[in-house]
């Protein structure tokens, strides 16, 4: 659930007046509304960098504050280095979120004096409201699914009493998962040498940024300010009964009935968290089928397997045209419109009702008139290499934009690749991210998981370009590893060019398929053929055989092994 979710591969630029195009709301033009955890290893006491067993850092101030507005606070380390005489730092990052926290990291290996702004707590969207805590909240729905599934338990020799659960318990869960991973990213940090500037910042010209009364000077600015809910108009959210995934993640009731609008990742993942307590689900959905941004074969494995056997209906083809939360002893009240005719459909009377509709960008406030930016749709414009880009289509000196501000990609492990891409540039070394290469994932029990291409989008590429495509799949059933956990729904789809072997897009269904999915990932952005990765060897028996048949189940008719050309980055 990390967070948002609704899949598009595809790029698209949305802001605070659109809608997600997996949501059931009426939209003027789509958002992606990808978001997943990318925390680096730093985040859980482990560091990367070799700091000598004789220093101890020291907090310490870089400038003095000139008001009470401004907190500096930082372990001096000798790992981060000293900024130009001309800059108080050699790069400062708006917005301590996990794009934020990647780049810091991965400057200060590289010798850079940075520094970090933060105006609300560390950590941002994904450790405090997103992909942490429903982390944690999935961990307690795949515990309850399995110990209420009494022909799976039988099937393993296992005798469980009926289980039950602690709202309370469940919910200190998730709270204490997030405030361990917010400690240990901010110690991380701290350890390395990197400022903390507690602030709201803005931007007042190409090296400057003001926080809180005081102005901080830097060579190069990245922002990472990352996005919020996206709550439509005719939407009324009182917290408690009309909630978005922020209030969901404190888990502060368990409806009997729930609507959630939206059947993308985020509703997704909720439906498996609420029904796994109890809950019944009703999705408001506005495109034709659900989970309109999957691969569609996958997409209808997954319905059949996520959604049919569980205690949840759905609407389809319809938008939410307005939600009043429950008062006097009302239940919320949800009406319905036809997507195509606008007319009136239905109305739902629920417990409660969750909006998935996507996220917008968290942009207002940042100065960017300072620098003659101007936002579309809420989202920041960027090149291909993160560089801001001006109202006249210049590119701004010095100030780089990643993560969700941009819109390129909303998952929280593309913003940190997008970071630590931008600090090889100002380093001296040309980087280019290929989106293509990132892959997402929906911890639903099973999961789902891709990278590339949909099978829709490959045709499409396929006929623009004049090349044909070839489809593999292979069976968790066929894998010993899933069978011995008795858990063989799933299935693997590899899209491919059989005349040279590239990997245009990879597809799992199945037991750990967000885990699976990295071999292919790693294999796209590296330019590896199918012919190489037929060779590659698997330990027996495990769940990566499942990639291992699929690579080998390819017909690819190149036997020349060369590395796949780098395509563009999205």
């Amino acid at each position: 659930m990390q967070y948002s979710l609704s899949l598009s591969t595809a790029p698209a630029i949305a802001g605070s007046t659109h809608f997600s195009r997996s949501s059931g709301l009426v939209p003027s033009k789509p958002i992606i509304n990808l978001r997943f955890c990318g925390l680096r290893r730093e985040v859980f006491g482990f560091s990367s960098l070799k700091q000598s067993a004789s220093h101890t850092p020291r907090i310490s101030t870089t400038r003095a504050p000139r008001s009470g507005n401004l907190v500096v606070a930082a372990a001096s380390s000798s790992d981060n280095g000293r900024a130009s005489k001309s800059f108080d730092y050699d790069l400062l990052i708006i917005g301590a979120g996990v794009g934020g926290h990647g780049a810091a990291l991965h400057a200060v290996e590289k010798g850079l004096k940075t520094a970090i702004v933060e105006g609300d707590v560390v950590g941002g969207t994904c450790v405090n409201r997103g992909c942490v805590p429903s982390k944690a909240l999935l961990a307690v729905s795949g515990r309850m699914r399995e110990l209420q599934n009494e022909h799976h338990l039988k099937a393993l020799g296992l005798q469980v009493a009926a289980a039950s659960y602690d709202r309370q318990g469940v919910a200190d869960h998730a709270n204490n998962l997030a405030t361990k991973i917010r400690s240990n990213l901010t110690n991380s940090m701290k350890a390395l040498g990197v400022d903390i500037l507690t602030g709201f910042g803005t931007i007042l010209g190409p090296h400057k940024v003001k926080v809180g009364s005081n102005t901080v000077t830097a060579k190069d600015i990245i922002i990472a300010t990352g996005s919020v809910p996206f709550v439509p108009k005719g939407i009324e959210v009182d917290g408690k009964t009309v909630i978005t995934s922020d209030h969901a993640l404190k888990l502060e009731s368990v409806p009997d009935w729930i609507a959630i609008v939206g059947s993308g990742y985020i509703g997704l993942e909720f439906s498996d968290v609420y029904t796994a307590l109890g809950s019944e689900v009703t999705f408001v959905e506005a495109l034709d089928q659900l989970m309109p941004g999957f691969d569609p074969e996958i997409g209808k494995l997954a319905q059949r397997v996520l959604i049919n056997p569980r205690k949840i209906d759905y609407h389809t083809g319809v938008f939410a045209s307005k939600i009043t939360p429950a008062k006097d002893g009302k239940p919320v009240t949800i009406e319905l419109i036809d997507a195509k005719t606008k007319e009136p459909k239905d109305t739902l009377e629920v417990d409660a009702a969750l909006i998935a509709t996507g996220r917008a960008p968290f942009t207002k406030g940042l100065g960017l008139e300072n620098v003659n930016v101007t936002t579309q749709r809420g989202f920041i414009p960027v090149d291909e290499r993160m560089r801001v880009i001006d109202a006249n289509g210049k590119l701004v000196p010095h100030i780089y934009c990643i993560g969700d501000a941009n819109g390129k990609m909303m998952l929280a492990h593309a913003a940190s690749a997008q970071g630590i891409s931008v600090v090889e540039q100002v380093t001296g070394r040309d980087h280019v991210l290929n989106h293509l290469s990132i892959p997402a994932a929906c911890f639903t029990h099973p999961e789902i998981s891709m990278v590339g291409l949909t099978e829709p989008q490959a045709r499409e590429k396929a006929e623009k370009e004049g090349f044909e495509i070839g489809i593999a799949k292979t069976s968790f059933k066929a894998n010993t590893k899933a069978l011995a956990e008795n858990e063989g729904e799933g299935l693997a789809k590899l899209i491919y060019r059989p005349d040279n072997g590239e990997i245009l897009g990879v597809h799992i269904f199945g037991l750990h398929a967000a885990d699976l999915i990295h071999e292919a990932s790693n294999a796209i952005a590296l330019g590896t053929r199918i012919q190489d990765l037929k060779l590659a060897v698997h330990a027996h028996p495990t769940l990566s055989e499942v990639l291992d048949e699929l690579f080998k189940s390819a017909k690819v008719k190149a036997h020349v092994s060369s590395r796949v050309s780098e395509p563009v980055a999205v």
